[in-house]
């Protein structure tokens, strides 16, 4: 897998909140144009990229602010159940940590607690900037 792609309206949030996750901006940039609409079926379109890295250098996060054409739907706050992408999960040494780095930044939690899955892992999953829906797991071996 090269990347996930996700749709922001708020690119400076966005990538201010992976920052917060442990992920590296690897570049920031404008992508625009016919060729550009021929792959993805939208015609001419103006898309703002920032391209982020995960700390291993092994994975990678598109986010994408569409300037032309406009947004057409929004899936931002769709419960977990919701068909299609759910969620990003990401390993962290320390989760508690990594929720004290996220909560200036107007993260919460989707439950009212950090779940302990039997002795292997401390699990939650947290709505960022524009209610994106990430999950966090921290292994206890």
């Amino acid at each position: 897998m090269d990347n996930v792609g996700i749709v922001v309206a708020d690119l400076s949030a966005a990538i201010e909140f992976f920052s917060a996750l442990g992920l590296e901006l690897d570049g920031r940039t404008l992508v625009e144009g016919p060729w550009a609409g021929r792959v993805t079926g939208l015609g001419d379109q103006r898309v703002e990229i920032a391209m982020m890295v995960t700390p291993d250098g092994h994975g990678r996060i598109e986010l994408s602010r569409f300037l032309e054409p406009e947004v057409v739907s929004d899936h931002r706050r769709a419960p977990v159940n919701a068909l299609g992408y759910l969620r990003a999960m990401f390993a962290v040494d320390d989760l508690d940590q990594t929720l004290d780095r996220l909560r200036p930044l107007g993260t919460e939690l989707v439950s009212t607690e950090v779940v302990r899955f039997e002795d292997s892992y401390r699990l939650c999953y947290v709505r960022g900037p524009e209610g994106i829906l990430v999950g966090l797991a921290q292994a206890l071996t």
